[in-house]
């Protein structure tokens, strides 16, 4: 049965839907004001796959990743631009639905966007103010009254008493310093509202809506005041999901989400990776470089609540990994239909039970891929056995938005090596290969995995037989 680490409980559950056979998501998507970065892709990757196996255990899935597409970043940037706001984002949500396209991401039962439902977010803050947990400040915004907030700190562990005496902003117009807002009015001191078109009217002024409610408004109308599973970013536990928790608990006496799932962050050389630092990477940027599987593969490959260091060598080694189950797949010349190999499939399914473990997963795709390749190597007297084998690794791979393509395909979407192919540089490989076949035979696998390695540094791909030899080529 499916185990799901919950942020809320800060320990994994058994996951019971709501409603039996069907479950609801609410993922928070991108502010459109740029072109989505890898962080984004690394959670909504990971997501995609959980609706995927969701579906796989028979489930009725009903899932909403939001977008947000009017706030401060988008307003300044469209300002700066000389162009509306809706232009911007109309142009950001094309590139990032093209960029998710690349990296085989199943688009959600719904992508709301903000601007879609002002009529319901001012009605929400409307039941707010009546229930006595918002009030109108006096700069004109419309105020969450945290002193009215019940078990603020549930999802986070924040102190809030602590949190009022570290708040050193001007909050002079709050009643306490973490006040949030959850109407924005315009106002001739308000810079962050620089365009006409992006203010609405409400009962309070024109303006618009803070952060926080979008998701509280666009979960409700969509997935009802109670649903299954909310995720995002772990960056967005405080003070984004707190506040949510916090507003639609407040305004319709139920709980919110069942489970809150929080996916890491993606790191460049081990550091955080922000424009400050300037080594920060969109989805478009890596996927000028790599293609887009091997992206996909890299960052799925540690366990979702940890962070992922990109680096161009962890990324080689992703495509050096694909490749190797791609190889396994290759003079193969029927994959069945029918998957026989029920012992591996339940390996499998055994990892992703256990909170989406991923590296588990992945290390039951190259159990299968040993195998083959041992058989292989045994001629043709396996050919059923290898056919089976072979469906399970597609049928895995492809669970997990891979293994999708052509293996020769993939195989020769390879870029160039920077060698030059001349006679020292022949005799070098072949003394690799010749002492990775000699580690291969003494079974030494590390050795001969160190070795496929650095052959490949070298521009050169090997291919094993079924007689014991090994042939190599330059990457195409």
């Amino acid at each position: 049965m499916l185990k799901i680490f919950n942020t809320l409980t800060r320990k994994k559950e058994h996951f019971r839907p709501i409603k039996s056979g069907h479950v609801s998501i609410y993922v928070c998507g991108a502010t459109v004001y740029d072109l989505c970065h890898i962080g984004h892709a690394r959670t909504f990757l990971f997501f995609d796959f959980v609706v995927r196996y969701l579906q796989y255990s028979g489930y009725t899935v009903n899932y909403v990743r939001n977008i947000t597409d009017i706030d401060d970043k988008i307003i300044q940037r469209a300002f700066m631009n000389k162009e509306s706001y809706q232009k911007l984002t109309n142009r950001m949500i094309v590139a990032m639905q093209n960029d998710l396209t690349a990296l085989n991401v199943i688009p959600p039962n719904y992508e709301p966007r903000v601007t879609e439902y002002m009529n319901d977010i001012i009605a929400f803050i409307s039941k707010l103010i009546d229930k006595n947990y918002a009030y109108i400040a006096s700069n004109g915004d419309v105020l969450f009254s945290l002193k009215k907030a019940k078990n603020y700190n549930v999802l986070s562990g924040q102190n809030l008493e602590k949190m009022y005496i570290m708040k050193s902003s001007n909050v002079s117009f709050k009643r306490h310093p973490m006040d949030f807002v959850l109407w924005k009015k315009c106002n001739s001191n308000n810079n962050s509202l620089l365009l006409s078109d992006s203010v609405w009217f409400s009962p309070w002024g024109n303006g618009r809506p803070g952060w926080h409610i979008e998701c509280s408004v666009m979960s409700y109308v969509l997935l009802g005041k109670h649903f299954d599973i909310h995720g995002g970013g772990i960056d967005l536990i405080f003070p984004h999901h707190e506040n949510e928790i916090v507003q639609s608990t407040a305004a319709y006496d139920t709980p919110y989400a069942n489970i809150w799932m929080h996916v890491g962050m993606v790191k460049r050389n081990s550091m955080k990776m922000s424009k400050s630092l300037k080594n920060f990477f969109t989805i478009r940027d890596v996927l000028q470089n790599y293609d887009p599987e091997t992206v996909r593969y890299f960052l799925m490959s540690a366990h979702y609540r940890n962070s992922i260091n990109y680096t161009n060598e962890n990324i080689r080694q992703s495509r050096l990994s694909l490749e190797h189950l791609y190889m396994s797949l290759r003079n193969i010349d029927k994959i069945n239909s029918t998957i026989g190999e029920d012992y591996f499939i339940s390996k499998f399914i055994s990892e992703i039970d256990n909170d989406f473990n991923m590296p588990g997963a992945y290390s039951v795709l190259f159990e299968i891929s040993h195998k083959i390749n041992q058989l292989k190597s045994k001629g043709n007297k396996y050919i059923t056995e290898l056919q089976n084998l072979a469906s399970t690794l597609r049928y895995l791979g492809q669970l997990l938005g891979l293994l999708n393509q052509n293996p020769d395909c993939f195989l020769k979407r390879i870029f160039k090596p920077s060698v030059i192919k001349d006679q020292d540089l022949i005799q070098e490989i072949e003394l690799l290969v010749k002492n990775r076949n000699i580690a291969r035979k003494n079974k030494n696998w590390i050795l001969a995995d160190q070795l496929r390695c650095a052959l490949y540094e070298l521009g050169v791909i090997l291919e094993d037989d079924s007689q014991g030899s090994t042939m190599w080529r330059f990457i195409s």
